[in-house]
């Protein structure tokens, strides 16, 4: 994907989240950068057309509909109820909000564009939600495969890589057919034809390892007609049905909603002199829960396991460095 349509697509996404109004096309062309390069009223509507796809595939629900009866043609905007709401022990709810441009890139000329584009946003007169969380610090990436693989959906070119099954340590040598990369409960994988198993498959990104290689020539991958990947990915056994781990935690009381909804409250303690609770949560993705935790700061405190309790100090220590040094090179 080149830097400009990265950019467009951000812009993009910004624009429909960010308003409770239906944009049209026309207007989405007028304060949407990187349209107005479109030579032709033709060429737009291809683009359009491209980028709306994009959004579909990569799990990003769009609405159509009109403001008003008096309205001639149908608008588009995203849904916060439907963009923001996910399985909760992925992320913090404040990561939720930060939307496609950190999701997707961490990188300060993309960020520099999102925020351009919310500014252009308001002086165009679009309704703004003023209510919505702020785009806060944490460093969201995708996984390093996630590049090589889109670009090879793109190519319609087959590949090949290294994967972790769920449960093991044994790595096994896959080659895919991809059809396409999809987000869903904030986790990204790719689906397609897998050569070995003869059958389709997806797999989680964040368990290929190593380089992913491509194989054969541009344009021999045909992805069948009327496949909904997002479908396919949600109605697939990923072998993480159970619970791989159970953590004690101190919550600080009435805090950490979120937390709570996944909880069993076991008791009352003080720490510190704050009241809170003690409470068990069956951990289904123990790689991801660090960041969760972390993500509430104060409020949650990790009692066991050790392993995890280290995890989420690193990752308070590793916020607070960030934002010391932030404040020394504004003096």
């Amino acid at each position: 994907m080149s830097t400009a349509r990265a950019e467009r697509l951000v812009n993009l996404v910004l624009a429909l989240l960010s308003t409770r109004q239906y944009l049209t096309a026309d207007r989405i062309r007028g304060i949407v950068p990187g349209y107005a390069e479109a030579a032709s009223d033709d060429a737009f509507s291809r683009m359009f057309e491209r980028d709306k796809t994009e959004l579909r595939e990569l799990g990003i629900p769009l609405e159509i509909g009109r403001n008003s009866a008096f309205d001639a043609t149908d608008g588009y905007r995203i849904a916060r109820r439907d963009y923001e709401l996910g399985d909760i022990e992925l992320a913090p709810d404040e990561a939720a909000a930060v939307g496609l441009a950190v999701r997707l890139w961490d990188s300060p000329e993309l960020t520099g564009q999102a925020h351009g584009a919310l500014v252009k946003l308001r002086a165009a007169g679009v309704e703004v939600d003023h209510t919505a969380p702020p785009v806060v610090e944490s460093r969201v990436r995708t996984e390093p495969a996630f590049s090589p693989l889109l670009a090879a959906v793109q190519n319609r070119q087959a590949v090949r890589f290294d994967y972790r099954r769920p449960g093991s340590a044994e790595r096994m040598t896959r080659t895919l057919e991809p059809w396409g990369v999809v987000s869903w409960r904030a986790r990204w994988y790719v689906v397609g034809h897998d050569r070995d198993r003869r059958a389709p498959r997806c797999f989680r990104l964040s368990r290929v390892f190593g380089e992913v290689r491509t194989l054969g020539a541009p344009g021999e991958v045909q992805r069948p007609e009327n496949v909904n990947l997002l479908e396919f990915v949600a109605g697939s056994d990923h072998g993480e049905s159970s619970p791989v781990a159970t953590a004690r935690l101190w919550i600080a009381r009435d805090r950490a909603a979120r937390i709570r909804r996944h909880a069993k409250i076991t008791g009352r303690l003080t720490v510190d002199g704050v009241e809170g609770d003690l409470a068990e949560i069956e951990l289904y993705h123990p790689e991801n829960a660090a960041s969760w935790i972390a993500g509430h700061g104060p409020d949650v405190l990790v009692l066991e396991p050790d392993v995890l309790a280290k995890a989420v100090r690193e990752r308070l220590y590793a916020l607070a460095n960030l934002r010391r040094s932030d404040h020394e090179l504004l003096g």
